[in-house]
Order: C-alpha cells, then structure tokens, then sequence
C-alpha cells in the first residue's frame, strides 16, 4: 500500500504503542507533571499573596509617612512660629533696655549739668562775694575813717542781713 493509506497491522501497533506510551504517561508522567504545576500554582499564589501583603504594608508605611511629614511641617512651623516670637521679644526687650539706658545716661547728663551749674553759680558767687568785700573794704577804710561809724554800718548790715534771712525762710 502506500504512504498516505496505512495497512492493518501497522494501525494496530501503532496504536499498541500510542495506549502504552499513554497509560505510561498517565500512570506516572501526568501526576509528577501535575504536582510540579500545583505546586507552580502555590508558589505564584503564596507570592501573589506575599506581594499584596507587601503593598498593603507600603501604603501603611506611606500613610505613616504622610503622617509624620505633615507632623513634622507642623513641628517646623511651630518652631518658626516660637522663634519669631521669640525674636521679637527679645527686640522688644533690647528696644525697652536701649531705652531706659538712653534715659538714665539722659539723666545723669543732666544731673551733671545741674551740679556743674551749681558748682559754676557757687564759684561765681564766691567770687562776686569776695570782689564785693575787697571793694567795700577799700572803700570804707577811705570813708570810715572812726570808729563809730563803723560801728553805725556795721549794726546795719547785721539788720539787712537778718532781714534777709527771715524773707528767705519764711
């Protein structure tokens, strides 16, 4: 017979031989293939399993850190806060301190000036007071020449002298 029209005998041993091959297959091929594919099968879903427990994980550590960025923007702005309030008291403070300064350096200033006036008026005074007796006295040595009169003129100058006084503290 030909190629493409088998004959009998070769029909049946191929088919032999296919059911051999087959129940062979069947008997001790197909369970080993089908245990090493479930456990394929496991293997993808334990890290199927394994990589959504991985990404619930990453979205509570980005909801952690979402947290505590946004806790620590209120700690820096917080800080910020304290320190500008903080810079401010202290200008305040060195602004009051500048000033009350200015006004006890403003004071003793013029404390000064006011003894130094006092000192400068004493002096003058001293000095219109000295001028005035050397010339009182020259000219009542040429005027009072006996001694009543400067007994007369001396009771009068002790009288305006007490008068004087008497103005003064009352």
């Amino acid at each position: 017979m030909g190629l493409l029209q088998p004959e009998a005998g070769l029909l049946f041993w191929m088919t032999l031989a296919f059911a051999v091959v087959f129940v062979l297959l069947a008997r001790y091929g197909f369970p080993t293939i089908l245990r090493a594919i479930d456990s394929r099968k496991e293997y993808i879903d334990s890290s199927l399993d394994a990589a959504r427990e991985a990404e619930r994980r990453l979205e509570g550590i980005r909801a952690e850190s979402d947290r505590m960025r946004d806790e620590a923007e209120k700690q820096r702005a917080e800080i910020l806060r304290e320190a500008a309030e903080t810079r401010e008291r202290l200008v305040r403070e060195a602004k009051a301190k500048a000033e009350e300064e200015g006004a006890r350096l403003l004071a003793a200033a013029r404390d000064r000036a006011e003894a130094e006036r006092e000192t400068i008026l004493q002096d003058a005074r001293r000095q219109v007071a000295l001028l005035s007796v050397a010339i009182t006295e020259r000219m009542l040595r040429e005027r009072l020449g006996d001694e009543e009169a400067q007994t007369r003129l001396a009771e009068r100058m002790f009288d305006e002298m007490q008068r004087r006084e008497q103005q003064t503290g009352a």
